[in-house]
């Protein structure tokens, strides 16, 4: 596993520190998009608004919390069954089955892409669907009601396990994230009409790092670890293909003076 880079340090504090028991983590999921470039692999990113009650003025893959509604067993799928992506995360079918969906409606609300299909095959042109992509951002409408009305199924088998990170203990607001990655579909594009990004865009793993580096941007230590490993890929299919096993990721804060270095601890 690759390791954080000792510049990866914040200011105190990182965020208002939490007294007490630990926050119960919420489960959440997000998705490395993939597409190959002129330069090799890219991945899509997004820069959240500055601000933002979590992760704000950070740059990050699309994701989000789940919704009870996610796990909703209606769902037209298609793909490995979420008794296999209860396996790869070590958590229940049903909890699997909410992350999919999560995973697969987070991408279309904050990048417009939908990891869904036809009779005809996996959509190639999602504006036939863009008056759902509101309504599911503002829970009017569920990804089962939606599927369902547009004669969907969502296709599991376009996304892979890649990681699961769980948000620092003293943090007040905490996130049980599993990563997923998928490349584009052909035909669709991905693009940054969220109001919970001001801009967004397609970068090779280590140009977005070099950013970092450079402090062009800011990347949580999962967004830079996972960049970091995406590195190593020379293409999108590559990467869909790795074997990862999956395990628990909590990072924890070391206060040094002013700053806060991040380690990783592997449970």
């Amino acid at each position: 596993m690759a390791e954080l880079p000792s510049e990866l340090t914040f200011e105190v504090p990182l965020r208002a520190q939490q007294d007490g028991p630990p926050v119960t983590p919420k489960d959440a999921a997000t998705v490395m998009l993939l597409h190959d470039g002129a330069g090799g692999l890219e991945v899509f990113l997004q820069h959240r608004v500055a601000g933002m009650p979590f992760a704000g003025g950070m740059t990050v893959f699309p994701g989000g919390g789940v919704d009870r509604r996610d796990a909703d067993a209606s769902i037209s799928w298609a793909g490995p069954p979420p008794s296999q992506w209860a396996k790869w995360f070590g958590c229940d079918e049903s909890l699997a089955r909410a992350l999919v969906c999560a995973a697969v409606r987070e991408t279309f609300e904050e990048s417009g892409v939908l990891l869904a299909a036809t009779d005809a095959g996996i959509v190639k042109d999602t504006a036939p669907y863009v008056y759902a992509r509101q309504a599911l951002v503002s829970r009017e409408l569920s990804l089962a009601a939606f599927l369902a009305e547009a004669g969907l199924t969502l296709r599991a088998d376009l996304l892979r396990p890649w990681a699961n990170w769980i948000t620092p203990k003293p943090e007040p607001r905490r996130y049980d994230t599993r990563f997923f990655v998928a490349t584009l579909p052909h035909g669709q594009n991905a693009d940054g009409k969220t109001t919970e990004a001001d801009s967004s865009g397609w970068q090779r793993p280590e140009d977005a790092i070099a950013d970092a580096q450079q402090g062009l941007r800011t990347l949580m230590p999962p967004t830079w670890m996972t960049l970091s490993e995406l590195g190593e890929y020379a293409t999108a299919e590559d990467a869909l293909s790795a074997e990862r096993k999956i395990r628990p990721i909590i990072p924890t804060l070391v206060r040094e003076g002013d700053k806060v270095r991040v380690v990783m601890e592997p449970q």
